[in-house]
């Protein structure tokens, strides 16, 4: 199913909503500060780990609320995993692989929630291992100062959308911070 016939089924304002929540993190993902400041290789899997990371982010945000917003965040959900189908679909993999592929990144997905859920809950270490071996697993581990750049943004991105109102996500307006002001620690600024 394609991202525009996913969002068909929804009521108009919801659809927009949503639209505009999904290409709000997609367009914080694609940001070239992670690729070419951070590290982060640019290839098909770090771009989904990056863009993975900021859906967490917003999940994270709308977890434990209402049935309207847990509607929400479910819809943001599909539309991640309607447009990896999409895309798989584009790059050319067969329709017998698309659905296992699929599988398998949703699998991924879960994981880096577990691991991202039990690095806010610990100290930042965890959360920079988390990072480490996510966004960072198919290549030469970074410096500290990246990894600790990183684990600020995080927080800083986290601090945002907690002041944010329900009602403003809900609308479709996710707040994030510039990269390169939430990746700067204090003492850099």
């Amino acid at each position: 199913m394609t991202l525009a016939a996913w969002f068909g089924i929804r009521p108009q304002r919801e659809r927009a909503a949503l639209n505009r929540a999904y290409h709000g993190i997609v367009r914080q993902a694609r940001d070239p500060r992670f690729f070419r400041e951070l590290g982060v290789p640019d290839t098909l899997d770090g771009r989904f780990e990056v863009l993975a990371l900021h859906l967490f982010l917003v999940l994270n945000r709308l977890k434990g609320r209402r049935q309207e917003v847990t509607a929400f965040a479910q819809g943001l959900f599909d539309a991640f995993f309607a447009d990896m189908d999409r895309s798989l679909r584009e790059m050319g993999a067969s329709d017998l692989g698309v659905g296992r592929r699929v599988r398998a990144m949703a699998e991924a997905f879960y994981g880096r929630i577990a691991a991202y859920e039990r690095g806010f809950a610990d100290e930042d270490r965890a959360l920079a291992e988390a990072l480490a071996r996510n966004l960072y697993g198919t290549v030469p581990q970074p410096e500290a100062a990246v990894l600790q750049a990183l684990v600020h943004y995080l927080n800083r991105q986290r601090e945002a959308l907690a002041h944010t109102p329900t009602n403003r996500l809900l609308q479709g307006e996710v707040p994030f911070l510039p990269v390169a002001e939430a990746a700067r620690p204090p003492e850099m600024a």
